[in-house]
This record gives structure tokens, C-alpha cells and sequence, in this order.
């Protein structure tokens, strides 16, 4: 590509005046808000986990870059809206980058960072999930008295000859199907699949891994796993019986279940006839399937209206009332899909266009790692302002995106931001926030 960003631009007149532009204002950045996942990064100490997390192969007496410092700007990046690795033969000479990660020198270059995902190996992925758990738990100042567990899983496409890629029907494209798991907004695990497999594939381990961890931190904490109807499978069941984890998982509607609650819908039909008025049911029976060892309890919800009805079903070891179990308890479970529309689509969560399987699900959870520094940010700097329910993206324009110059010599570094931000107070409360111990 030609260089065209020399000699100036013309953008007409105004008045008297010429409008003119080049791109010789020296060290400034779009990027001022870099000093705010700079502080919470230092407070909660993620970029130095993942760092120690990773195996490092290299010869440490003759590299440039630290892992730290490449995990920091490979998060950063991600935070700040860049994705692709590309974007660091520029940002690497970002003076606020540089600032941020903690050096005055060239950041590293993208063939750096390829080789760091190139070299991911099944035991960097085991222990980069076991960061999520370990930050989640960092962040609780106390234990929790319960904690629920959402399980879901999604797709990621793909559109090149990555390895095990496969064809999903119910997606209608080749993709891969990784499994999320979140305790509230915090992300706790996140495993990269091939497509082709049952979609509650691997979930009852993972529930297992977690769960332990999280015991032995919380003995007498109170979990619960929540999930919809793809995640009613005997072997999560069965291990949350025989662990003391409660679940309440969605199932499948059926010829059988639908003769279960025939007779309510009767009623609703005739109630509906009778009054014009769309009817709403929540009940509760026992029921087993052929593939179960005992019956357990089942709470429906039956509505009946214009269009008929539309049951809805739930399994559960739960001992609360049926209405308190289905409205404020299974509804709830769709946050955990808001979520991962956060990391899949604001942070990037989806660009896996490596070869390897290993070094895509290493860009997966760099993603998620991005996440857990912006929820984090959220949490401790945003909690009383104006942003504390924002998504990331949303982060990102207001407070990430500030334009900044860039000043240094040797006894300071001085970053003057955009003088009229429009969030400039909010800037203040997290920085506040995020100095103070």
C-alpha cells in the first residue's frame, strides 16, 4: 500500500480560513482512557497472572519483550478496539501504549505476538481458565451465601481451513461451539469446541473444575447451575445430585410432558374463550423419562392466548416455590447470552482465523481475559457513575476513546487529555477510584 499520509489535506474553507490537516502532531493518541485499565490491571494483577500462566520458551537473556508486557498490550488493544494483530505495527509506537504497558521503547511487533499464539499449548489454556476462576475470586471481599452458575454455549463462524473446523446445521455454517460459564457478570470459563458434537459436550467437567475450585476456597458456599434446555443431560444431573449443587435446567418439550399438562390447558382454553384474556400458569408434577434412574421435580409455566399455547418446562432439585423458582430464578438465565454478546461481538470474541485450533482458543480467551478487565473496570471505577451498567463497546467510546498528547522527559510523564470531554467528570471518579488501595 502507498504511503499517503504525508503533505497535507484540504478540507475546503471556512470563512476566510483554509481547512488543512496532516498527520504531524507529533506523540498523540486516541486512546486516553489507557490509563484506566493501566490502574485496574495493577489492581487486580490479571495481566501479571496470564503472564505467569503462559509457558515462555524463549531465552530470557536475549529476548525484548517480557510476557507481561505482551499480554498487557495484547489486552489493551482488545479493550481499546483493536483486534487483529496488524494493528500492532502502528500502536507498538503509541506513546500512551507504551505508557501503559510500563516502558518508554518500541511495544511488540506483530509477528511477536503471532508467535505468542502460535506456541499455545493445552496446558496454557487449562491455566489461563483457571485465572478467570482465581480473579472471580479475588474480587469477592467475602464468600458469597450463594452463587449461580450459568452455563450456555454459542457459535463462532469460520470462513477458512482452520483445524476441526466442522458444518453445524442448527447454525448453517461451519463454525466452532464454545462453552461459557459466568457467576453473575463474571466470566469463569470459557472452552473452544468443535461444532459437531452434543452442545452439553464437556459441560458437567467443566462444572466439576469449577466447583471444586471454587469449594475449596468456599466450603459452605451454595451453588447453583442454571441452564436451558441443551444442558438437561444425566451426567450433569446426576453430578450435581450426588455433589450437593443445585440446578435448575430447561427440558425439552414432549408427547409425554404435553399429556402431563393437558389438563390445565383445558382449563386456560376455556378461561381464555371465556374472558378474552391471555391466560398464565405456573405448576409443578414428578416425572421421570426412560433414560432417568427417579422421578424428579418438574415446574412448568402455561400460557394460552391468540396463538394457542406455549408451555415452557424446567428441571430442578430446588426446594422453593415453583413461582419464585421459574420468574426470578430461570428467567434471570438470559443475562449469561448478554454477556456473550459483550465478548463476542465488543471484544472480539469471535476472531479466531488462526490454522491451529490451540492458537484460536488462546485468541478466545484473550478476549475473555479482555472482558474480565473491562467487568473489573466496571466494578471497582464505574460502579457510582453513569456507566456502571454499560457494555464494553459502550466503555470504550465514552471513556476509552479520549484524544491525548503525550509528553515526556525525564522527571515526568504528563498525558493532556481532550480538554472538552464530555465525561470528563466521570474520568475523574475512576481515576479516584482506582488510586485509592
Amino acid at each position: 500500500m502507498p504511503n499517503c499520509t504525508r503533505g497535507d489535506m484540504e478540507f475546503g474553507r471556512l470563512g476566510r480560513c483554509t481547512i488543512e490537516a496532516n498527520f504531524e502532531g507529533g506523540a498523540l493518541s486516541s486512546d486516553g482512557g489507557l490509563m484506566l485499565l493501566r490502574q485496574v490491571d495493577r489492581r487486580i494483577g490479571l495481566s501479571r497472572a496470564v503472564a505467569e500462566a503462559l509457558h515462555d520458551p524463549r531465552d530470557q537473556d536475549r529476548i525484548t519483550h517480557g510476557m507481561r508486557d505482551l499480554v498487557a498490550q495484547r489486552l489493551y488493544a482488545l479493550c481499546c478496539g483493536y483486534e487483529d494483530l496488524n494493528d500492532h505495527a502502528a500502536l507498538r509506537n503509541d506513546p500512551l501504549m507504551q505508557t501503559a504497558v510500563g516502558t518508554g521503547d518500541e511495544l511488540g511487533s506483530s509477528p511477536t505476538l503471532c508467535r505468542l499464539e502460535q506456541r499455545a499449548t493445552r496446558s496454557d489454556i487449562v491455566a489461563l481458565n483457571r485465572v478467570l476462576v482465581d480473579q472471580f475470586i479475588a474480587s469477592q471481599a467475602t464468600c458469597p451465601e450463594e452463587l449461580v452458575l450459568d452455563i450456555d454455549a454459542s457459535d463462532i463462524p469460520l470462513h477458512g481451513e482452520q483445524e476441526q473446523t466442522e458444518f453445524h446445521a442448527y447454525y448453517d455454517h461451519y463454525c466452532y461451539l464454545p462453552l461459557y460459564v459466568f457467576a453473575g457478570k463474571a466470566m469463569l470459563a470459557c472452552v473452544l469446541r468443535r461444532s459437531r458434537i452434543d452442545g452439553a459436550k464437556h459441560a458437567a467437567a467443566v462444572i466439576k473444575l469449577i466447583v471444586t475450585r471454587l469449594r475449596q476456597t468456599w466450603p459452605a458456599l451454595r451453588i447453583i447451575v442454571r441452564g436451558d434446555s441443551g444442558f438437561c443431560r444425566q451426567r450433569l444431573i446426576r453430578w450435581c445430585e450426588r455433589h450437593g449443587v443445585g440446578y435448575i435446567i430447561g427440558m425439552a418439550r414432549n408427547a409425554r410432558l404435553h399429556r402431563h399438562v393437558a389438563d390445565w390447558e383445558q382449563t386456560m382454553a376455556q378461561a381464555f374463550h371465556d374472558t378474552g384474556v391471555k391466560q398464565r400458569l405456573i405448576r409443578q408434577f414428578s416425572y421421570a423419562a426412560k433414560s432417568w434412574d427417579r422421578e424428579r421435580r418438574l415446574i412448568t409455566r402455561l400460557e394460552f392466548g391468540v396463538q394457542g399455547t406455549n408451555p415452557r418446562f424446567i428441571v430442578t432439585n430446588l426446594d422453593r416455590p415453583a413461582e419464585e423458582l421459574y420468574d426470578d430464578l430461570y428467567c434471570q438465565r438470559g443475562e449469561a447470552e448478554n454477556r456473550i454478546k459483550e465478548t463476542q461481538l465488543d471484544l472480539f470474541g469471535t476472531r479466531a482465523s488462526c490454522h491451529k485450533f490451540l492458537a484460536n482458543w488462546l485468541r478466545i480467551l484473550f478476549s475473555a481475559l479482555a472482558y474480565t478487565l473491562m467487568q473489573r473496570l466496571r466494578e471497582i471505577a464505574l460502579r457510582h457513575t453513569d456507566l456502571a451498567k454499560a457494555t464494553a463497546a459502550t466503555i470504550r467510546v465514552k471513556l476509552l476513546k479520549i484524544g491525548a498528547a503525550v509528553i515526556r522527559n525525564t522527571r515526568r510523564i504528563r498525558i493532556l487529555l481532550a480538554s472538552h470531554h464530555p465525561l470528563r467528570d466521570i474520568y475523574f471518579i475512576a481515576a479516584n477510584a482506582l488510586a485509592s488501595p
